[in-house]
């Protein structure tokens, strides 16, 4: 596969798995993401979700759970509006009202489950494996009744004696089940046994078999390609890897590796991982860390002075993937671990220096990292301006003058600004959720342009109410410029004032240099 350095010694491994020819995903994103802790999205966002879903090339979105309430059925039906090329699927317990919510939503699936380990039938459902069983074969029949497909979950599976798992799933394939899932539901596998138990069922069973695994011990993708080895045909993912506890196995993870380690197919749109993972982080409001695989922000990010150097002369050096393959950009990060070779390649790009230029630029990163974490290419342009002497602090095209707050329970947060913006005064007010998002539309306003606030972070430096704090944020204008800005200072509102001007300046200097 192009774009991919991946090892030799995979090759072994890809010559003794059951692949299938191509493996469906199965996306549960809206409903097994939602329900992690804190996360409830929109109507407008899951309809958001599910366009995106749906072009990236997933087979089936499971859109709800139908029987929660008539708003999830609306939302369901209304996913199923949107004509998408995707299944449409909705989840089901082993009875009828759970069923026929399903049907009431229009959905293209129903998944139905029950739980079957000995621990769930005693103490959750108290009842005996037969009567789960008469349970599960009586809904399997009910959703093939009404021409729907069916895909049938024994809860708890991987806590499950292999042949009560035989048996049930055995028994719903005699009654028309389409597919068989098999959920790791607490996360309690590792992959040499996932991969035997996958086996063992794929090898008893009929039809298909899905594997969906969580996040617990850490193990649901390596959980999930174990499966995949073993024969099964379908993968459950969410976006990000939201879900219950620890989360469910990642679709940007679980699918790249398919496709760049094993050459499975999977029909997933590799490129748009990026703006399908930032669309959900946003709507979920759960923020990746940095080092998160494949869509993380440092996933392509070097710094290291021999990295960087490597990466610069045979980017699959330190790469096992092109990051343009999943939707990303390389990224050299300055900092203490830098060296000259990354500042030049940087430099050189964009600016005419001399090598004592550059050295001054080098020295100048190094020191700015004993007082702060990370150097952004924004500091690097601030620091090679501030060496050539292009673009001193008294030159800035856009200045604050003055600005008037007000705020309270009662009041809807307005701000007034006064600005100088190349030499013209500007005056303009604006309202928001809170006084800094006022601020910020109010600055807008005087400068006559959206400029979108893409990020914001704000932490305290020291404890007590008179604490410092900082504020980062990254602002993006239509032409898709982007720039950051920090600032600190004791007034929170000022200093995401002051740091909000900084990316603005920032993104006024882009324009003058292109």
């Amino acid at each position: 596969m192009e774009g991919v350095f991946v090892s030799d010694m995979i090759e072994p491994v890809r010559k003794r798995a059951k692949f299938s020819d191509r493996v469906r995903v199965f996306d549960t994103t809206l409903r097994d993401g939602e329900q992690t802790p804190g996360v409830c999205f929109t109507l407008d966002e899951k309809l958001e979700i599910a366009r995106k879903l749906d072009d990236i090339g997933v087979d089936v979105i499971e859109a709800g759970f139908p029987v929660n309430s008539e708003e999830e059925i609306d939302t369901i039906r209304m996913i199923k509006g949107l004509g998408l090329r995707a299944k449409i699927c909705g989840l089901a317990r082993c009875v009828t009202g759970d069923v026929d919510a399903c049907i009431k939503a229009d959905v293209d699936r129903v998944h139905i489950f029950i739980a079957t380990s000995d621990v769930h039938l005693k103490y959750k459902l108290r009842m005996d494996e037969e009567h789960a069983l008469r349970q599960a074969v009586a809904a399997t029949d009910y959703v093939k009744a009404h021409g729907l497909e069916c895909e049938f979950s024994c809860e708890d599976a991987t806590r499950t004696p292999l042949e009560r798992l035989v048996k049930f799933y055995s028994s719903v394939d005699a009654h028309g089940a389409d597919i068989n899932n098999v959920p790791d539901t607490v996360g309690v596998m590792e992959p040499e046994a996932m991969q035997s138990f996958i086996s063992e069922l794929c090898i008893s069973l009929k039809k298909p078999v899905s594997i969906h695994c969580h996040n617990d011990f850490g193990m649901a993708v390596a959980n999930t390609l174990a499966g995949i080895k073993a024969g099964a045909s379908q993968i459950h993912v969410t976006v990000n890897g939201l879900g219950e506890r620890a989360g469910n196995a990642s679709l940007e993870q679980a699918v790249t590796a398919m496709e760049a380690m094993y050459g499975v197919k999977t029909g997933i749109k590799l490129n748009m991982l990026k703006e399908a993972s930032k669309l959900v982080e946003r709507a979920s409001m759960i923020r990746l860390t940095p080092n998160y695989p494949i869509v993380g922000d440092n996933a392509f990010a070097h710094e290291a002075g021999i990295h960087v150097h490597g990466v610069l002369a045979k980017a699959e050096s330190y790469e096992p993937l092109t990051p343009e393959m999943v939707g990303q950009k390389r990224r050299i990060v300055m900092g203490k671990h830098t060296g000259k070779h990354a500042v030049s390649n940087f430099i050189k790009e964009k600016y005419n220096m001399s090598d004592e230029q550059i050295a001054e630029v080098v020295e100048k990163v190094r020191s700015h990292t004993i007082n702060k974490k990370k150097i952004t290419e924004d500091d690097v342009t601030t620091i090679v301006e501030s060496v050539l002497g292009s673009m001193p602090d008294a030159e800035r095209l856009v200045k604050l003058n003055e600005i008037l707050v007000v705020t309270g329970d009662k009041i809807t947060p307005t701000a007034s600004v006064q600005l100088m913006a190349n030499s013209a005064r500007k005056v303009a007010a604006g309202v928001g959720t809170g006084p800094v998002d006022a601020l910020s539309k109010a600055i807008q306003s005087a400068l006559g342009e959206e400029i979108k606030l893409l990020n914001y972070k704000l932490e305290a430096i020291s404890g007590g109410t008179d604490s410092l704090c900082t504020v980062e944020v990254e602002v993006e204008d239509d032409d898709g410029k982007t720039a950051s800005g920090m600032a600190v200072g004791g007034d929170i509102v000022m200093a995401s004032v002051n740091a909000i001007m900084e990316s603005i300046n920032r993104i006024y200097a882009k324009r003058r240099r292109d």
